[in-house]
């Protein structure tokens, strides 16, 4: 720790000082001729005693620093990444693989922890740094999220080197080594599992609506792939309450078979109905698991009709569309703004693209019949409804989006959220933005670095009837990049599709109200929330709220809500997959109010579809990040590869910090007892 004084006063502020405790010092003890019976020697020493003491406190009060300068040295830090999924002791002698490798980390991270600071953490559906053993259970694997929570988590860190340890399979997210591109310490990566493929017939997935309108027919596609089973036959059949639906019998024709198989049912059912997918199981088969899947679709008697109206062709236009056409909960028809000319009763939303103050009458049309109204791209500031725009005189900015975390409508899923950080820019306008009272903003506008509270995508409900606006141009940007990065359109359909829903659901006036998810996957935790309204129709939270939830088997789980600030939250946890009913009770002015509901917890079997290892994405993540590839057994040898790593070495940085001399206390207690020993000594040797 190395200290330096830094003094912030003209010099001739001491001297003043100094004059002043001598001139008050004399002053007491040599001015005043009746002191003259005390002994010149204690009259001297009092006099020293007032002026140092009358000096320090003029010094208090001036403008003196101390910088402290202290330096720190940091050790590289070597992490330690464990794919946490199932997939890495899928094997028929997992627990002695299991054990042998958590042996083997054990022994690595005490050898290497003598020169660097290892710090462990685990991944599979999610990131975790929690120092727990692995137990490899996670139902997912997404390599790209561990490296982009590392850059959150470590960034400004003397971060040395990565070592990966996984089996290469990754189930979710983007390719990683395109992530892997973006970092800037070596990945050394241990290459676990078996690469050698077994014979297996397995469904590799199965493509389906979400929702079926009763009575209509809708497709379902099973995607089969089967090795080293040339010649063999095999049924794919489809079941619901186990009775079959449909089924057909597949010729595999090549070692490394591939071929979808289509089915047409027909929605019977109102309400979650599960479809179970079996395959042959043939003789030799290892991995009997993947043979069988099951998925779960809505069934619902009506359909909301939507009008899409634009005043030109446009990008964005063509983008809504695919969405809208794509969900066969939703009846679509477009046309240009100067040509329609049908009354709007009709439809359930009107979604209105560029729109400007020349059509002011389909937005009265709108709010007259109580028909929410999505605004895209206005070519206006003016005449938008709930939201006003001041300065904007025709100039224009180039904002990006990011997720307002305040929004509390409806909720969209984490990837999503990632995705609208890097989402490309929206031009949009120029000016000073107010919201009116009901207003909620999913999506903010970010200017350059700074995030800012000016809506891009806002919602609004003012006596009962929702609009929304989105405030740029360029959603088909938004579409091309999620193709870009995912390979699908899966993010951008559902911001559109979210973004419906919520503006079409007829708003619930009820007293008693309970959000909580249909479909959900097991490895997801799930959240519900209640409302309860007095007679007044305001939120109260006065009375208990409970929740009886019974399992398939008829078991019964009871909880009880916690309460927030004037609403209803209670967290289930993650839940073993299967459906659930549950009924949630309250008591209001001495009513007993009732809510069911059904749960569709779903099984993730991604780990047990393909538990082949990927050792060349793994050669190719160590590769490009200038590491390089081992297997279990040589762990000594990338033990001895980092210690000679000359890349890794401890970093030196200095920390500064400031403080005041008014700071130090020892000071204050120093003139404490100046003070006391002067006062002390005039009351023993002075009379007055």
């Amino acid at each position: 720790m190395f200290s330096k004084v830094i003094i912030d006063s003209p010099w001739y502020y001491f001297l003043l000082s100094i004059l002043l405790g001598f001139a008050l010092a004399f002053w007491l003890y040599f001015y005043n001729k009746r002191h003259d019976e005390v002994s010149k020697n204690t009259r001297l020493g009092l006099f020293f005693l007032r002026l140092f003491s009358t000096f320090l406190i003029c010094l208090l009060l001036l403008n003196i620093l101390f910088k402290h300068l202290q330096n720190n040295t940091q050790n590289p830090i070597v992490l330690l990444a464990i794919d946490n999924s199932s997939s890495l002791v899928a094997s028929e002698d997992s627990i002695e693989v299991k054990k042998a490798l958590l042996k083997s980390i054990n022994d690595f991270k005490k050898n290497v922890g003598q020169q660097f600071t290892v710090k462990t953490v685990l991944f599979g559906d999610k990131t975790s740094t929690q120092l727990t053993e692995p137990n490899f259970s996670e139902k997912e694997t997404d390599v790209e999220s561990l490296f982009m929570d590392v850059e959150n988590n470590y960034a400004n860190q003397n971060l040395g080197a990565m070592v990966l340890i996984s089996d290469g399979i990754y189930t979710r997210g983007a390719n990683p080594i395109y992530a892997s591109e973006k970092l800037n310490y070596p990945i050394y990566t241990v290459a676990v599992g078996d690469t050698s493929e077994p014979r297996d017939v397995m469904i590799q997935k199965i493509n389906h609506n979400q929702v079926a309108y009763l009575g209509n027919n809708f497709p379902v596609e099973v995607i089969i792939q089967a090795k080293k089973y040339a010649g063999k036959s095999i049924t794919v059949s489809l079941l619901s309450n186990g009775v079959e639906k449909a089924k057909q019998t597949l010729s595999i024709k090549g070692s490394d078979f591939i071929s979808p198989c289509s089915f047409s049912l027909t929605a019977d059912k109102v309400g979650l109905v599960k479809y179970i997918v079996n395959v042959t199981v043939l003789e030799g088969e290892k991995n009997k698991i993947n043979n069988t899947q099951s998925f779960v679709l809505e069934g619902i008697d009506n359909r909301e009709k939507i009008l899409l109206l634009a005043n030109f062709p446009h990008p964005d236009v063509s983008a809504i569309k695919e969405v809208i056409a794509s969900n066969t909960a939703y009846e679509l028809e477009y046309g240009l703004t100067q040509d329609f000319k049908k009354p709007l009763k009709a439809y359930s939303l009107v979604i209105l693209h560029g729109c400007n103050p020349s059509q002011s009458g389909i937005l009265a049309d709108c709010k007259t019949n109580a028909i929410p109204l999505w605004i895209i791209n206005p070519t206006s500031p003016d005449y938008l409804p709930n939201v006003k725009i001041t300065g904007a005189l025709n100039r224009f900015n180039d904002a990006e989006p990011f997720y307002n975390a305040t929004f509390g409508l409806f909720s969209i899923s984490e990837e999503l959220k990632k995705f609208l950080k890097s989402a490309p820019s929206i031009k949009t306008f120029f000016g000073n933005y107010a919201l009116s009272n009901g207003a909620n903003s999913l999506i903010n506008q970010r200017i350059g670095v700074i995030e800012t509270e000016n809506p891009l995508l806002v919602f609004t409900e003012l006596n009962g009837l929702k609009n929304a606006i989105f405030l740029g141009e360029g959603l088909w940007k938004w579409n091309l990049r999620d193709y870009i990065e995912h390979n699908n359109h899966a993010l951008f359909n559902e911001l559109i599709s979210k973004s419906i829903q919520y503006l079409v659901v007829k708003s619930d006036k009820s007293f008693f109200r309970i959000s909580a998810p249909k479909i959900i996957n097991e490895n997801s935790a799930i959240e519900l929330n209640a409302e309860v309204y007095n007679k007044s129709y305001e939120l109260t939270n006065e009375p208990d709220v409970s929740l009886v939830l019974k399992n398939k088997e008829g078991k019964k789980f009871n909880y009880n809500f916690g309460k927030t600030s004037n609403a209803y939250q209670l967290s289930l946890g993650v839940l073993p997959w299967g459906e659930y009913a549950y009924e949630a009770t309250t008591k209001i002015n001495g009513e007993v109010l009732l809510k069911k509901g059904i749960i569709m917890v779903k099984e993730v079997i991604a780990e047990k579809i393909n538990t082949t290892a990927n050792h060349q994405l793994l050669y190719q993540l160590a590769y490009r990040s200038k590491g390089k590839m081992f297997y279990p057994n040589q762990f000594e040898a990338l033990q001895q590869e980092l210690l000679k790593n000359e890349q890794l070495k401890p970093i030196t940085y200095t920390q500064s910090s400031t403080s005041l001399l008014i700071d130090l206390k020892w000071l204050f207690f120093f003139i404490i007892v100046l003070l006391a020993t002067e006062w002390f000594f005039r009351k023993r040797f002075f009379t007055i």
